[in-house]
């Protein structure tokens, strides 16, 4: 065990472990003090600046794309990923898959949103449930599709590219209409995403470690 948490170590990389130490500290230190602001606040200064510059034709699209990026919707996305994957008999890929995307879920909808208990936005534009910090927008989706880029990349190195560009860009916008649709303060966000770079380095890791053990047995 010990000689594999030391491959995963490596795998994982210093640059990356640091940055989850400082997230980790981050949270610790500054999420409580996050979770206490409201209304009034430099996070409330940004979503409404950001309303202010967004005109209404815009801000239709986004509260489309919000309702789309939506857990149902999402979930659809996630086993037809799964079922490509299952298809092709990439069955590391899928068990990579399913542990980040279940993963991520119950690290940041069941461990951290009720440990920091903050609210959510006033004046949204949809009716939302739950607590607000982190934003399970941001880190599923960090973790989702860069996680599935990853792997299928790594199968079909043409559409690396095209693949990471459009994912991008897709998680770019889900990110821009979670604001829009004040579903999440922007800091939300920003530690959604952290936690979601985190979750996704861990697991590549966790799969460079498999992979490579895995050609050592073949060989021997």
């Amino acid at each position: 065990m010990a000689l594999l948490f030391r491959d995963w170590l490596r795998a994982l990389g210093l640059r990356r472990a640091g940055i989850a130490v400082l997230t980790a500290l981050l949270l610790a230190f500054v999420g409580p003090r996050l979770a206490s602001q409201g209304e009034g606040s430099f996070d409330s200064a940004l979503l409404e600046n950001l309303h202010a510059r967004i005109p209404e034709p815009l801000g239709q699209i986004l509260l489309g794309v919000y309702q789309v990026s939506g857990v149902h919707v999402t979930a659809v996305l996630v086993l037809a990923v799964l079922c490509f994957l299952a298809l092709k008999r990439f069955w590391a890929e899928l068990i990579c898959l399913v542990i980040g995307t279940g993963g991520i879920l119950v690290i940041v909808d069941r461990l951290l949103k009720p440990w920091f208990d903050r609210p959510r936005p006033g004046a949204s534009l949809l009716e939302l449930s739950g607590r607000s910090f982190p934003s399970g927008h941001a880190a599923g989706s960090v973790v989702f599709y860069f996680l599935s880029c990853t792997l299928l990349a790594a199968h079909y190195p043409q559409l690396r590219k095209p693949l990471f560009l459009v994912s991008s860009l897709w998680v770019g916008l889900v990110w821009l209409s979670t604001l829009y649709c004040r579903a999440h303060w922007p800091s939300d966000l920003l530690a959604g995403a952290s936690i979601g770079y985190v979750w996704l380095s861990f697991c590549l890791a966790g799969f460079t470690v498999w992979q490579r053990q895995h050609r050592s047995s073949s060989l021997s």
